[in-house]
């Protein structure tokens, strides 16, 4: 059975960072392109940074807004994803969510619709 389970969510002020996690189970990794969605207070979900599955041969992508403040990593040994959030903004406030495709699609790709997601963890940027 394919479980994603993130954590590391919580509150933080403008300025601050986050680093989340989302440990997988039922599958190998490294087999799977993975990303992140967020869907913010009252709006759709988005992907905002996704990886593909060829840690020999990394892509990432990111949305515009993240760009240069979000860093997304993988450890295939551990059977995580992690996304580094740095500079948090109000406007990140949201629910992140973690996604999984089979096969080593394009990140993009990952980032517009995935097979298996996580419940999410809740994040919350506020003075």
């Amino acid at each position: 059975q394919v479980q994603l389970v993130e954590s590391g969510g919580g509150s933080v002020q403008p300025g601050g960072s986050l680093r989340l996690s989302c440990e997988v189970s039922g599958f190998t990794l490294e087999a799977f392109a993975v990303g992140w969605f967020r869907q913010a207070p009252g709006k759709g979900r988005e992907g905002i940074s996704c990886i593909n599955s060829n840690e020999g041969d990394s892509h990432a992508y990111y949305i515009d807004s993240v760009k240069g403040r979000f860093t997304i990593s993988r450890d295939n040994a551990k059977n995580t994803v992690f996304l580094q959030m740095d500079n948090l903004k109000s406007e990140d406030t949201g629910v992140y969510y973690c996604v999984a495709d089979p096969g080593d699609w394009a990140p993009r790709h990952i980032c517009t619709e995935a097979t298996y997601w996580g419940q999410g963890t809740q994040v919350t940027v506020s003075s």
